[in-house]
């Protein structure tokens, strides 16, 4: 299934086109769209709509989104075209995991999306330690004041169970986390 999540993944956040899938404002494609259009290529020709939504109910983290005959991916997106999200009320606190030399400019300058839509914040500082691994063999770990900037007007968005997504992150409300 993780291979399936992957090519899902790609078709929904990256490259829809390549794929022949229209997404809407919110990112949604039909699912017999992209069952069909992974039809097409090697290794999917025999794939279902119930293979996409056995991956989707099966994942250990929740990427897609699948209602009503329609999927998405949740985030991570790259497309040229901004994906609506409605603001939703943050934690306290959220936290990103980076390289060292990404983190200086980032506490000088704040959280950018830089090549996706969104930027990505994790609920817990191990989450955050995960995704910082793969940017550095010792990740550095940024605490966001997610509530505080929210009130100061920084639009957070929920993405799944661990991940929150903002426009951007002033420097104001990151700091390197202590523990």
């Amino acid at each position: 299934m993780s291979e399936l999540s992957r090519v899902v993944s790609h078709a929904l956040r990256h490259e829809p086109w390549v794929h022949e899938l229209e997404l809407d404002e919110q990112g949604w494609a039909p699912v017999g769209d992209l069952v069909a259009a992974l039809r097409g290529e090697p290794g999917w020709r025999s794939l279902t709509v119930a293979d996409v939504e056995a991956m989707v109910a099966g994942a250990s983290k929740q990427r897609h989104e699948l209602r009503d005959g329609r999927v998405r991916a949740l985030y991570g997106h790259s497309l040229p075209g901004r994906i609506q999200r409605v603001a939703g009320v943050p934690p306290r606190w959220l936290f990103h995991g980076t390289s060292p030399a990404a983190s200086e400019a980032i506490l000088r300058d704040g959280l950018r999306p830089m090549g996706r839509q969104f930027v990505h914040l994790s609920i817990d500082r191990e989450t955050a330690r995960l995704v910082g691994a793969r940017k550095a063999r010792e990740p550095v770990i940024l605490r966001v004041a997610a509530s505080d900037a929210a009130e100061a007007g920084v639009a957070f968005y929920a993405g799944n169970e661990k991940v929150w997504l903002a426009d951007l992150v002033p420097a104001e409300f990151v700091t390197e986390d202590a523990k």
